[in-house]
């Protein structure tokens, strides 16, 4: 009345499949299996890039992941998450999703989160969705909220659009 199933008994399972036909039957569910495997695995978040405190980066850095900076970059940043340290020097224009400034910036800010600690030196302008300002931060230059501050010319571009037509 009751059979066992096969589908927890994967060695009788293995060795059937193997007699009838072991080079194609084998080989064919092997990379199914595996494909299978890869692409219900979850995707392991890489680490941060951390430039450290004795490092002088002239030149632009892109990239799509997480960026601590301890030293001195004298370029644009554009990065997912970028941290900057508090020992840290940025000459030039930072983008990202959300920023977090403990040291110093001379240049421009855009991110739809921007976040200034209490050791914060910001000399530029800072184009943001969301913003905090602890206590103690030093900022000198303008804040403007842009519901997506990340495309330079998003704002532009609608108020060009009526300009034409009045």
């Amino acid at each position: 009345m009751f059979s066992k199933s096969k589908i927890n008994d994967p060695a009788p399972q293995d060795a059937d499949a193997s007699k009838p036909a072991p080079s194609s039957a084998s080989a064919a569910p092997a990379p199914s299996k595996q494909s299978e495997f890869k692409a219900s695995a979850p995707k392991a978040k890489p680490p941060a890039s951390v430039l450290s405190s004795d490092l002088h980066v002239t030149g632009n850095m892109k990239t799509t992941g997480d960026v601590q900076v301890e030293g001195t970059v004298e370029g644009d940043i554009r990065a997912h998450l970028l941290t900057i340290g508090e020992t840290a020097t940025i000459k030039g224009e930072v983008v990202a999703d959300d920023v977090v400034i403990n040291g110093r910036i001379v240049g421009r800010v855009r991110g739809l989160k921007v976040r200034l600690t209490s050791t914060a030196r910001v000399e530029g302008d800072i184009i943001h969705k969301t913003i905090a300002i602890e206590s103690g931060a030093h900022f000198e230059g303008s804040v403007q909220r842009q519901d997506d501050p990340l495309n330079p010319g998003a704002k532009s571009a609608p108020a060009q659009k009526p300009n034409p037509a009045s």
